[in-house]
């Protein structure tokens, strides 16, 4: 029943009749102090999945853990984030026999650690945005995931991210447009000639940049839909390599954000001298 009037009231069938005085006094002041409900600020949470061991970088330990510039890779990642103070939580997730982290030192930097990592980055994601959980984050909460190999991320950059999708119905990453040339690789195509013999890296054709995008991270989705969003990719059998790839297989478009140069994935043994370059600079 609703009130339609003084002391009259409406059924669900639409017939009216009234209420005594007292009834509807009674009924019309629980109305006036029931709490609204409005929306509630969907709050920041940031996770680094660091279960990785960084094969391609020729390191005797996983990249992460290198010094660059006089500091452990991962420090620079968690010093960004816990310079905005907007974040609820930072979560480093490592893999469970990781025994690198434990002699590095992080101090005064807030972030928690949960030795959930997987076999594979979305994997370690997937575990890591469950364990999120634990520190009170809601489906409707946003998480920024970020690598750790990407030490020149800087606050700025963070919050230029989360301003320009706090209100996006989807989400979206930092990324560059593709400034080089693109080729495409096929040694082993009959119709591609190799003189100099079999195995030796071709060029098969040469692709469009029109339109393409390099990914960066931080990437940043309401955790409910990125959580279903792996869950549908796990059940499809694939193993995607970042969070977008998970949310566009959902079916949904991120935007991009203009991101930075010096944001730059560590990757190769020459990577290294470059991220130490660009971050003593700034230091």
């Amino acid at each position: 029943m609703e009130p339609t009037g003084e002391r009259g009231f409406r059924n669900r069938t639409g017939v009216r009749g009234t209420w005594s005085r007292k009834t509807y006094y009674k009924i019309r002041a629980s109305t006036l102090t029931r709490p609204l409900h409005l929306p509630v600020t969907s709050r920041l949470f940031s996770l680094i999945p660091c279960a990785g061991t960084g094969s391609r970088s020729g390191a005797p330990m996983p990249k992460q853990y290198q010094t660059v510039a006089g500091r452990p890779m991962l420090a620079y990642t968690l010093a960004a984030f816990d310079a905005c103070s907007e974040f609820s939580q930072t979560l480093v997730v490592l893999a469970p026999d990781d025994h690198h982290f434990d002699a590095r030192r992080f101090a005064g930097l807030r972030f928690a650690v949960e030795r959930c990592g997987g076999a594979s980055r979305q994997a370690s994601v997937y575990n890591g945005l469950i364990a999120l959980a634990k520190f009170g984050a809601r489906d409707d909460d946003w998480v920024l995931v970020h690598d750790a190999a990407r030490p020149g991320i800087t606050p700025e950059l963070i919050r230029k991210l989360v301003a320009e999708l706090r209100d996006d119905a989807v989400g979206g990453i930092l990324a560059l447009p593709v400034a080089d040339t693109l080729k495409r690789v096929a040694p082993n195509m009959p119709d591609v000639p190799s003189p100099a013999g079999e195995g030796e890296t071709r060029i098969a054709r040469t692709e469009s940049r029109d339109g393409l995008w390099q990914a960066q991270t931080p990437q940043m989705f309401r955790l409910g839909m990125l959580r279903e969003a792996i869950e549908r990719a796990r059940h499809d059998g694939h193993d995607l390599t970042d969070e977008a790839s998970a949310i566009e297989w959902l079916g949904h478009s991120p935007k991009l954000v203009q991101g930075s140069l010096r944001n730059f994935k560590v990757t190769y043994p020459e990577d290294f001298a470059l991220a130490g370059a660009i971050l003593s600079a700034n230091a």
